[in-house]
């Protein structure tokens, strides 16, 4: 049974930067892309980025080109390193594993981001 954690959320300020990090635990299929998907409360959940084994990478449109993700196979760590953070940022951040293309049935418990002005 795959387990994710997530971890390093937090408050910032507009502007600033944060990394996330999701450790997974048990094995998970080469098949598998990790990713991450973030939540507001009473909206969809949306796609942010995802990033294959053999670090393939997946952008969603929301935070292009302020995102970086990134993996550590051998810790079977991903991270997600977000900059220039903007107030509508704010939103639970969720690790998940799945198959492109495919909705993802494997989730951590999330972590909370907040982005003050």
């Amino acid at each position: 049974q795959v387990q994710l954690v997530e971890s390093g959320g937090g408050l910032v300020q507009a502007g600033g930067s944060l990394r996330l990090s999701c450790a997974a635990s048990g094995s998970i299929p080469s098949s598998y892309v990790m990713g991450w998907y973030r939540q507001v409360p009473g909206k969809e959940r949306e796609f942010v980025a995802a990033i294959s084994g053999s670090s393939s990478i997946y952008y969603g449109d929301s935070m292009r080109g302020r995102i970086t993700p990134s993996r550590d196979n051998g810790k079977n760590t991903v991270y997600l390193q977000m900059n220039s953070l903007k107030l509508e940022d704010t939103a639970m951040y969720l690790c998940a594993a799945f198959i492109l293309g495919y909705p993802p049935h494997v989730w951590g418990q999330g972590t909370q981001v907040t982005v003050s002005s």
